[in-house]
């Protein structure tokens, strides 16, 4: 198991291999739970990606009506479009989304992604590069992959 890996238990339905998930935090249905130290484990408003499932019977959850399965979990990272002036990889930045209200535009679900939390520091760790097409409000952009 590498350093970065978590092992945490979330709903069995999620429990796959290349299972990429926002971890939300617990519910009132987690209130008293004995499994509250490795379910809660994740940081909320978290991205991850499951990279294993542990060979263990899944266990009776309240908030999953299956159960929950131990599974070993990596931070994934967010892709997005940022102003290429503000792209360093390596460099770490307070996260804004592009400002647009062009909803036309081809890129602005990828500008407006509603995954990463504005106003949270995230480290770029990959310029992926250029966005085809056009932005309609005529801004450098630069895909990119960040992490917390």
């Amino acid at each position: 198991m590498d350093e970065d890996t978590i092992v945490t238990l979330i709903g069995v339905r999620m429990a796959k291999p290349g299972n990429v998930f926002v971890f939300r935090g617990k519910t009132p249905d987690c209130e008293g739970c004995k499994l509250n130290n490795t379910c809660l484990n994740l940081d909320i408003g978290g991205h991850y990606k499951v990279v294993g499932v542990r060979d263990s019977p899944p266990l009776d959850c309240a908030v999953h009506d299956k159960g929950v399965q131990a599974v070993e979990v990596v931070e994934a990272p967010w892709t997005v479009l940022l102003e290429s002036r503000m792209v360093r990889e390596g460099s770490t930045i307070v996260y804004e989304p592009v400002t647009c209200n062009e909803t036309d535009c081809d890129m602005f679900d990828m500008c407006q992604n509603p995954g990463p939390v504005p106003g949270n520091r995230y480290t770029i760790v990959n310029v992926v590069g250029e966005p085809e097409g056009e932005c309609a409000k005529e801004y450098s952009l630069k895909i990119v992959e960040m992490k917390k």
